[in-house]
């Protein structure tokens, strides 16, 4: 878009954000607003379908600070955390999702607060930079990927006839693998540097939260490394047993230790 139309439209956006600001800062005590709360909703909703978060976010904000208790109120909240979740602004998205799930239990549409919640703190999508360097997530505290699990979790738990609850367990099915790359990831760093016992407890908590992920075959391999070098024939055994029988193939762990960087 060239500069002068962008220029014209930041300058439109701001004249609509100060007019609806003085239409509501006008009235005077006893007087009828110059907006009603579904006006002034709707100038937000137009925002959104346009595209325009940034301008949505805060003519919500406006409504939501002057009709805290009006009808449509509700559903403003529901629309300003997807905006906010659009707007690239996660943490309000998720402040904003916390908020309506907490005053408002028994909302019909609260499954869709959890839903956007989960959005907010999604890791689904390495960023321009993880790609180019081919950054390791696996490496990665997965602060975000655990409140993001959480909260699908919550949505399917408690609503799984949600039209929301089939996309949260896909996500979820990502997350829980993320979650267990994680910790194995961890557990070759302590099996690396000697400290088996805690890659043992780390590769156990795997196995025991993370049903399923691919990586709990490389979970096995370290166990049966670990207790070997803590001279412990027959736990290693029984790990071995167990990796042989869940995957033929064996595991990566003693073929070539890759969680080294160089």
């Amino acid at each position: 878009m060239p500069l002068q139309q962008r220029l014209t439209r930041i300058a439109l956006s701001c004249a609509l954000i100060a007019g609806v600001a003085v239409m509501l800062g006008c009235a005077g005590p006893g007087k009828k607003p110059s907006l009603t709360a579904d006006e002034i909703y709707n100038l937000a909703k137009k925002d959104m379908n346009s595209g325009d978060f940034s301008n949505a976010v805060r003519v919500f904000q406006q409504l939501e600070s002057r009709y805290p208790f009006a009808n449509v109120s509700r559903q403003a909240q529901l629309d300003l955390m997807y905006a906010y979740y659009m707007d690239r602004q996660p943490e309000s998205a998720e402040d904003e999702a916390d908020q309506f799930i907490r005053e408002n239990p028994a909302h019909p549409r609260v499954d869709y607060a959890y839903y956007v919640k989960g959005l907010a703190t999604f890791e689904g999508i390495p960023n321009v930079l993880e790609r180019t360097f081919r950054a390791d997530l696996s490496k990665r505290p997965p602060i975000d990927a655990r409140k993001s699990f959480q909260a699908f979790q919550s949505l399917v738990q408690r609503y799984p006839n949600s039209e929301y609850a089939t996309d949260s367990q896909q996500r979820m099915v990502f997350l829980r693998n993320r979650l267990a790359d994680y910790e194995v990831s961890v557990a070759k760093y302590y099996l690396d540097r000697g400290a088996y016992v805690g890659a043992i407890n780390r590769c156990k908590y795997a196995l025991e939260n993370y049903d399923g992920a691919p990586v709990l075959r490389d979970a096995l391999g370290v166990m049966v490394e670990s207790y070997k070098l803590l001279d412990m024939p027959d736990l290693s055994a029984n790990a071995a047993r167990v990796l042989t029988e869940n995957y033929p193939s064996g595991s990566d762990v003693e073929k070539k230790k890759w969680w080294k960087i160089w």
